[in-house]
């Protein structure tokens, strides 16, 4: 409940045995997360305290431990799947407020708002720390490049949020990611023209270019 009505939200819970980085406010860096939580929220959201926010409303979920929340004020009901060689990349999307990471003249010292693009990625391999770095550069690479192929005059929102998950290279893969084994080497590499890095990035792309193009008809 927010301002007198309901919004909805989307929860997946993996479990152990994953590893995640993220920009999110909550669970934001990189370590071992169990579940995602992507809240939508009224347009004009002014809470001061979206950490606390987003810890409650996974406690009303039945989430417990570590996790990653993110907020928007897009549609959720909306949401975007796209499945590549074993990548899966779900996006929620509003564009109303967009334009080019480097514009001139411009840039605040603010709260944390709710983003409006957010990418939530899963790969069936373990990926090192630098690799999951790579990996959210890949995300938003693939991300621009949708929005690009629309008409889009930007590169993104000015509060996008991106959550890459793996398995942990260390004990077994549980959950939807991947078949669990008893140890799995860590990719060192993401980025676009690596075998991961390439999935993740045609995954992200098709789930992206989904949830944009009826926002931009």
């Amino acid at each position: 409940m927010e301002q007198g009505r309901e919004w909805p939200l989307l929860v997946w819970a993996p479990g152990p045995g994953v590893r995640m980085v993220s920009s999110a406010v909550l669970g934001g860096g990189i370590g071992t997360r169990a579940w995602v939580l992507n809240a939508q929220v009224p347009p004009g959201y002014d809470r001061s305290d979206p950490e606390a926010h987003l810890r409650e409303l996974a406690s009303g979920a039945g989430l417990s431990g570590p996790g990653v929340g993110l907020m928007t004020a897009a549609s959720v009901a909306d949401r975007r799947h796209a499945v590549d060689g074993g990548v899966r990349a779900v996006v929620t999307a509003g564009i109303g407020v967009r334009g080019w990471a480097a514009a001139p003249g411009r840039g605040t010292v603010a709260a944390p708002r709710p983003g409006t693009i957010n990418i939530i990625v899963s790969l069936p391999v373990a990926l090192t720390d630098a690799a999951l770095v790579n990996a959210v550069a890949t995300a938003t690479e693939a991300k621009t490049q949708a929005l690009v192929e629309l008409g889009a005059d930007a590169s993104g929102t000015p509060t996008d949020a991106v959550c890459v998950a793996a398995p942990s290279p260390a004990g077994r893969a549980t959950g939807p990611l991947a078949e669990p084994t008893d140890e799995l080497p860590a990719e060192p590499f993401a980025g676009p023209r690596s075998l991961w890095g390439a999935r993740l990035a045609r995954a992200v792309h098709a789930a992206t270019r989904a949830a944009c193009e009826g926002l931009l008809a």
